[in-house]
């Protein structure tokens, strides 16, 4: 059919340039460090504060953070809502059924390489282990998972596989459930393709105005980064002290093993089927990860990636309008990691026995889990507490898993990006693989 003309979404990144050359990822690194300083300066263990003014500090040094999160969480959504809808109008109806399928395909192969090297990493290394040993956490829970609950987890399945499609979008919306809000976006944008061409323009002329406005307030949040990064891990310093950070620092070695690994195993997709050196795919996304690990938002990062993926990649537009949205929301390979060591984790510190049956349920989980964590700040934790909750591990051990998830959460988006830019270039190499046909032409534009 014949389908309208609309703007490339990576045009967006105009919002993001003065951030990129103002090299806010060296601003960040630069507010962390003094940031520790600043928080061991305040921890009461220190001597020089009590531990109330300590406490009123830290949440006032922390409110830069708070309203950086909240931002991004407020416009997260209706920037993924228009980001997603343009890149399938951009595609022809044959394009989307035959990338469509393989792309979910794809990530959720790559989502379960992530999760067998968490899991793997996590079972031969035992972080958690050595806290139990030193009288581990405490709780009233039993040590062991209950067997009887495997079986209301498979009837389970084909309920909540019709729970994905929303009966209220508005309801998803307001309760944050994102893999129900992307089947939503994805339904809608291809209804609007098979509408005649004078009725998709006005509709398209609102969702390029929803992209402008969103990214403009994504460019003002992106000012406070270095202030936000800055107040919260001085918050956490101050906090917890250095002897709280190295108790879990085992831990967080085992989560950054895991996604070095899983980065290994991007560039092995890039050489093999992205027909790309390794080397140069990493120095070409550079800029997409520093701003990727200084915001820890993949969803804040995809006007960046787009032309990133369109100019330094070779990848055509088409591809990266869809699949870099979609990605951004349901492409968590790295926060996939990041729940099943945690996971895991706090299971071996509450001495908890672990099988290999509640380790496959575990398993299927995350990887349900993590299709639908929110590409922002702290959604890894957030989804991470229902995935303890499901798998019978006590949900207070998060406490000590939040103190560190901001560090932790730079290094699984710098990830993220890189896993959705991996596929954007393993998919542009197979549709420019494929012989010309009238999917790999352009679309009609009427005059």
């Amino acid at each position: 059919m014949t389908l309208v003309e609309i703007k490339p979404l990576n045009h967006l990144v105009n919002y993001l340039d003065k951030l990129t050359e103002g090299k806010l990822w060296l601003k960040v690194i630069i507010a962390m460090l003094i940031g520790i300083l600043a928080g061991a300066l305040l921890n009461p263990g220190f001597g020089l504060v009590s531990e109330g003014l300590s406490e009123s500090i830290g949440n006032w040094l922390s409110l830069p953070g708070r309203l950086f999160l909240k931002l991004v969480q407020m416009i997260m959504l209706p920037l993924i809502f228009a980001s997603i809808i343009s890149g399938i109008v951009s595609n022809s109806s044959d394009q989307l059924k035959q990338m469509g399928l393989r792309l979910l395909l794809y990530f959720l192969l790559t989502t379960t390489i992530s999760i067998v090297i968490g899991s793997a990493l996590t079972m031969i290394m035992q972080p958690g282990r050595s806290v139990y040993e030193q009288n581990g956490f405490t709780t009233e829970e039993t040590t062991s998972l209950n067997q009887s609950e495997e079986g209301p987890l498979f009837d389970n399945i084909p309920q909540a596989i019709s729970d994905l499609i929303p009966e209220n979008p508005l309801a998803a919306m307001v309760t944050g459930e994102m893999l129900s809000i992307v089947i939503f976006t994805i339904i809608i944008g291809i209804a609007i393709i098979q509408l005649p061409n004078k009725t998709i323009r006005p509709v398209l002329g609102f969702i390029e105005a929803i992209e402008e406005i969103s990214m403009t307030i994504v460019s003002w949040a992106m000012l406070l980064v270095p202030y936000a990064v800055f107040g919260l891990i001085a918050d956490l310093v101050a906090s917890v002290g250095f002897e709280g950070l190295a108790g879990i620092g085992y831990y967080m070695i085992v989560v950054l093993l895991g996604l070095l690994i899983l980065l290994i195993v991007y560039m092995l997709l890039v050489f093999t089927f992205g027909k790309t050196n390794p080397f140069r795919f990493l120095a070409n996304i550079r800029e997409v990860q520093l701003l990727a690990f200084s915001t820890t938002s993949s969803a804040a990062v995809m006007p960046l990636s787009m032309k990133t993926a369109d100019e330094k990649l070779g990848v055509s537009s088409k591809i990266s309008d869809f699949v870099i949205p979609v990605g951004a929301t349901i492409n968590m390979d790295g926060t996939a990691i990041f729940q099943c060591v945690s996971a895991l984790f706090i299971a071996q510190a509450y001495g908890i026995e672990i099988d290999l049956m509640n380790l496959v349920l575990i398993t299927v989980t995350i990887v349900a889990a993590s299709i639908g964590t929110p590409a922002i700040p702290g959604g890894g934790v957030v989804i991470l507490a229902s995935v303890l909750q499901s798998a019978g591990i006590p949900t207070e051990g998060l406490v000590i898993i939040v103190g560190v998830d901001r560090i932790l959460g730079m290094f699984r988006t710098a990830v993220n990006v890189t896993g959705d830019l991996t596929a954007c270039l393993i998919f542009d190499r197979w549709q420019k693989s494929k012989p010309t046909t009238e999917v790999n032409k352009k679309p009609d534009i009427p005059s």
